[in-house]
């Protein structure tokens, strides 16, 4: 299974904040959308950051309520791991869970086009797993 194919499923939506937004209006938006995470991005195309509930709790343990006026620029992972619509699943499934990424944007042509998360992934496993049930399943049957 290609990315393109679990993104045509789950859909494209993708929720940004400008880096310019505060902690507070993520928290909101997060809350909002029902998300661990986020894409900073000053156009809503291009990536200058992602950031999730983590990052928040943190900063907070750091800063104190302070942080809820503080930019989420300040508080972002600029260094995004992003995939391709191209790139296979299972390959996707092995980095996120080796480098422990919960969230990762998928991007073609230099353009956000989508985002998939750990869960997206496992849910896409477990449907695989369960095709595969039924399948052999009905083999043995018949």
């Amino acid at each position: 299974m290609l990315i393109s194919d679990l993104l045509r499923y789950k859909g494209s939506a993708v929720t940004t904040l400008p880096s310019s937004a505060t902690v507070g209006e993520l928290l909101a938006k997060l809350a909002e959308h029902n998300i661990g995470a986020l894409v900073v991005s000053d156009d809503g195309r291009t990536i200058a950051g992602i950031v999730s509930e983590r990052d928040v709790v943190r900063r907070l343990h750091e800063r104190g309520a302070a942080l809820l006026e503080a930019t989420v620029g300040s508080i972002m992972t600029t260094e995004v791991r992003t995939c391709a619509p191209g790139d296979n699943l299972d390959t996707v499934r092995r980095t996120m869970t080796e480098r422990r990424f919960r969230h990762l944007p998928v991007v073609s042509g230099g353009r956000m086009v989508g985002i998939i998360s750990i869960g997206d992934v496992v849910k896409s496993a477990i449907s695989e797993l369960e095709a595969e049930r039924e399948y052999l399943v009905g083999y043995i049957q018949s």
